[in-house]
């Protein structure tokens, strides 16, 4: 095992879609910031970001079905993100990129107004009370989206916790957020729409559990 993540960290070196860049390079400017569309996708295609994506299921499949649009993978595990990088290479993607970094930093690598769209998929629900904050839907990070969010763009959710989903829904009325939907139970809603069409190595996981999958989006206020 330890020896197959070796072999992937070093291939992720090797993807020209996979960005990795120590906290000292970013504090002298990442290049593509506010660069995205002109320098690496070189067209003017909405931006989608999908935060903590794990082996990247949601960012290659909504790229591949959607190339209206470009799409980003963010998470901090390189050993599962290499799964994602590899279907963009066979797949010969040209919409897609990959950035390994902690969440709380994508400020550096987005300029304002720069997304267009952010997916939230299956994050850790962080059930303590005193890691309330990591959550990747609690306000210290819905104030960093906002910072590369443009105004009017969407935030997506989907989970599995019940606590999480709850959690996020009171936090989008008291910080005056405009909700556009919410389903405790999607795929029994009858709803029809992206949150439907693909689902994660988790999400099969769960559902085959008989776990019920939660989903939201909203619009955040921008203040």
């Amino acid at each position: 095992m330890v020896k197959k993540k070796l072999v992937r960290f070093a291939e992720n070196f090797t993807f020209g879609h996979l960005f990795q860049q120590s906290y000292a390079d970013l504090l002298q400017g990442f290049p593509l910031k506010g660069r995205w569309k002109t320098d690496y996708f070189r067209n003017d295609h909405p931006i989608v970001l999908e935060l903590g994506c794990g082996k990247g299921e949601y960012t290659v499949n909504l790229a591949n079905d959607d190339p209206s649009r470009n799409f980003i993978g963010i998470d901090i595990k390189g050993a599962r993100m290499w799964r994602g990088c590899r279907m963009v290479k066979d797949l010969g993607l040209k919409n897609v990129a990959f950035i390994r970094t902690k969440i709380e930093l994508i400020g550096y690598f987005f300029d304002a107004g720069e997304v267009d769209e952010i997916w939230i998929t299956f994050p850790d629900p962080h059930p303590t009370h005193r890691r309330l904050r990591r959550r990747l839907t609690s306000p210290i990070f819905i104030r960093r989206y906002l910072k590369i969010l443009r105004p009017g763009g969407r935030i997506h959710l989907k989970t599995d916790n019940e606590q999480l989903f709850d959690f996020t829904l009171d936090m989008i009325k008291e910080m005056g957020h405009q909700l556009i939907m919410a389903e405790r139970d999607l795929y029994g809603s009858g709803y029809e729409g992206e949150a439907t069409q693909i689902r994660t190595f988790y999400e099969e996981m769960f559902c085959k559990e008989g776990m019920t999958i939660k989903y939201l989006q909203f619009i955040p206020r921008h203040e």
